[in-house]
């Protein structure tokens, strides 16, 4: 499916469908208010009345603002992929709304059918977004740059949802092999003879039991003059198991989401790199299958980490923030950055206390917080900021090394992990790094939003609104 850009009069298009956002106050004055009446329709958020003999699909909105206008384009999308039209028309409300506009095409008309034998192919070809009344060079200016943002997330979405069979720590590295060819990226991959020479313990102890070595990928985008230096440090998972701590049955099911965290990393610097923004990238990540065998570590182990900081495994289902405190070592000695984020699908506490939709930001620096929240905001990411606290740090205590991998007490668990991951960040970059839990956002069973099934590439919009207006 295409979407296009075009300037001229919403009438002098030809398409199928007209597609109109209506707010309940404006279904009086509608000109087939009568029809929608009839129907039922009440212009409630996010629902649809298709008039199919007028070619007129309405959404229902509760204003035009982005927010409102990129779920009900999605709720468009699902309905007009399920009729015969090939081609449908939407007026371009104002500027500020064409980032949603561009998701809600895109985003929300998204598939992934690498596995159905027989997918179902929609008939809708085209999707043109028309405006005549706005400074047309800034509105593609926009339109182009959302779209490259959309296309990355997509792609992010398709690393996420391939199965586990498919993608595992080797041909994850060669994904970012492919992508810095394709992107002009340097890459540098670390195989377990590599991370042994580096004393990455800890990362090297969940890979244990894979047949699949763990790997440690570097990726960097370098313009010249750049104005910043980033660190971006993904949560590669490619699948977990729990190991010994064995997940019961139906969480292991999804599983194959535990690399969002570097799926993302690798979205964002698609994104970057093509949107050609003036900062430096580098993503680092850490790409391990944690599995069940005899030479797997252990509950009751003492792991060396990179940083010689030892840790007691109290259980082996912690493996995620294990794979980041040896690459956030990693990372702060291999580059100077001016701030790291890290991305990873971390704890399902996260998702108990901030829900599905929202995802979870721990760091020190509340400036940091504020500037990244704004930027979740204006790309439509929820951000929700957790506070760290001096006496669920007490809960990491270990009696026989200097930290455990999980607290001794349930609670406040998305904090906890955020606080271990702290332990491995220098003094001198406490203010410039913040951690993504990204455990509810980056995966879904139910569509929400301009989300379908499966992947969302949770964290790429919002990096990229972060990146792109940095100062």
């Amino acid at each position: 499916m295409n979407i296009k850009l075009i300037e001229t009069e919403l009438d002098a298009v030809t398409a199928d469908v007209n597609v109109v956002f209506m707010k309940k106050d404006e279904l009086e004055s509608y000109e087939h208010a009568v029809i929608l009446q009839k129907a039922g329709f009440k212009a409630e958020q996010d629902t649809t009345c298709f008039l199919y003999e007028k070619g007129v699909l309405v959404c229902g909105v509760e204003s035009k603002k982005s927010d409102d206008i990129r779920s009900a384009c999605s709720c468009a999308m699902k309905t007009l992929k399920t009729s015969n039209f090939k081609s449908a028309k939407i007026a371009i409300l104002s500027k500020s709304v064409i980032s949603a506009l561009v998701d809600g095409v895109v985003l929300g008309g998204y598939e992934f059918n690498d596995y159905k034998s027989e997918p179902k192919k929609a008939a809708l070809e085209e999707v043109f977004l028309v405006s005549n009344d706005l400074d047309f060079t800034k509105v593609e200016e926009i339109f182009a740059n959302s779209l490259i943002i959309a296309n990355a997330t997509n792609f992010t979405r398709d690393i996420v949802n391939k199965a586990p069979q498919e993608i595992n720590p080797q041909t994850l590295s060669l994904v970012a092999s492919n992508l810095a060819k394709e992107n002009n990226l340097e890459c540098a991959i670390l195989q377990e003879d590599d991370l042994a020479k580096e004393k990455m313990g800890a990362m090297l102890a969940v890979g244990r039991a894979s047949v699949h070595g763990s790997t440690l990928i570097h990726l960097s985008y370098k313009p010249q003059n750049p104005k910043k230096v980033i660190t971006l440090v993904g949560k590669g998972l490619t699948y977990d198991s729990g190991g010994l701590s064995l997940k019961q049955p139906t969480s292991m099911v999804t599983m194959k989401m535990d690399k969002a965290g570097a799926c993302a990393v690798l979205g964002i610097l698609k994104a970057v790199s093509e949107l050609k923004l003036d900062v430096e990238v580098h993503g680092f990540i850490g790409a391990v299958e944690n599995m069940v065998g005899g030479n797997a570590y252990k509950p009751d182990d003492v792991l060396i980490s990179r940083s010689k900081t030892t840790i007691e495994v109290r259980n082996t289902d912690a493996e995620g923030r294990l794979v980041l405190a040896d690459v956030l070592d990693y990372a702060q000695d291999k580059v100077a950055a001016d701030y790291i984020f890290d991305f990873a699908t971390l704890t399902g506490a996260c998702m108990i206390a901030l829900g599905q939709y929202t995802t979870g930001l721990m760091g020190h620096s509340h400036k940091l917080k504020h500037d990244i929240s704004r930027a979740g905001s204006d790309a439509g990411e929820m951000i929700s900021s957790l506070p760290f606290n001096r006496h669920l740090k007490k809960l990491l205590k270990s009696e026989i090394a200097d930290i455990s991998n999980t607290a001794s007490k349930p609670y406040g668990g998305a904090i906890t992990a955020g606080m271990f991951l702290d332990k491995f960040i220098k003094e001198e970059n406490k203010n410039k790094w913040m951690h993504f839990d990204i455990a509810g956002t980056a995966y879904t069973e139910t569509a929400w939003d301009c989300n379908v099934y499966g992947g969302t590439g949770a964290g790429v919009r919002l990096m990229c609104e972060f990146l792109r207006e940095i100062k």
